[in-house]
């Protein structure tokens, strides 16, 4: 839980939010917008989660039209950062290529209505979305290029373990480890979502070809998505870029 309580305030916690000169000197194009929100009704997956969900799939197949993810401009532009610091695209994908490959034949995996909502908002608009429980971080977010000694916990054959990014790697991390790696191929286990979050915090992932402008209107949907499940809940944001 979070032990410093200046940052259980949304606006102080993301005005201590961060990204490295390393991230920015890989990818001077990048650029990371936050959004919290507190007052949370988290729970299974439901009618509402379905039904946004399920229209995102539609918007996204229409995009796609048929063609690989990576042939897109905005998850095409993900490949390349990948590679950038040494990570294989086609074997750890980023976030949003690897959730439009799971589009067909069934449609994405329903995980529960918190997860449903950024999940579709990711595929309708075509980038990098995560979230996570904002009560578990220890710190705000701090988007850095990984020493290989930082802790990161994960599930390994259904086993807890503790594994280490790659020197170099791109890794958000708080006060205690890392939180996601490679940037935004898979999150840890510590701040994970589940249906009892209450307190939440996304991350939006942002390279050209994608504008400032576009990146806000997947907030705004994401914002929407969120007062749909949770009419009381309290929404800020902040971009954080070069």
């Amino acid at each position: 839980m979070v032990d410093d309580l200046r940052v259980i305030d949304p606006r102080d916690w993301l005005a201590a939010a961060g990204v490295d000169a390393a991230v920015f000197g890989l990818r001077p194009d990048y650029r990371a917008l936050l959004v919290t929100a507190d007052g949370l009704a988290g729970g299974p997956s439901d009618a509402v989660s379905e039904r946004i969900l399920a229209s995102a799939e539609t918007a996204a197949r229409a995009q796609l039209g048929g063609q690989p993810p990576e042939r897109l401009p905005h998850p095409a532009a993900w490949r390349e950062a990948y590679r950038a610091f040494g990570a294989k695209p086609q074997r750890t994908r980023p976030s949003v290529e690897a959730l439009l490959r799971r589009l067909e034949p069934q449609g994405l995996p329903r995980i529960d209505r918190i997860t449903d909502v950024y999940n579709a908002v990711s595929i309708a608009h075509l980038l990098p979305l995560g979230g996570e429980d904002r009560a578990a971080y220890a710190g705000p977010p701090r988007l850095i290029r990984a020493d290989g000694t930082e802790p990161f916990d994960t599930t390994a054959s259904g086993e807890p373990v503790v594994e280490h990014p790659e020197v170099g790697e791109v890794v958000w991390r708080d006060d205690v480890g890392v939180t996601c790696r490679r940037w935004n191929w898979r999150q840890g286990v510590r701040t994970r979502l589940t249906t009892d979050t209450t307190s939440a915090v996304f991350i939006l992932d942002v390279l050209d070809p994608l504008s400032d402008d576009a990146a806000h209107a997947a907030a705004d949907a994401l914002t929407e998505g969120l007062l749909a499940l949770s009419p009381d809940a309290r929404i800020h944001r902040r971009l954080l870029s070069p």
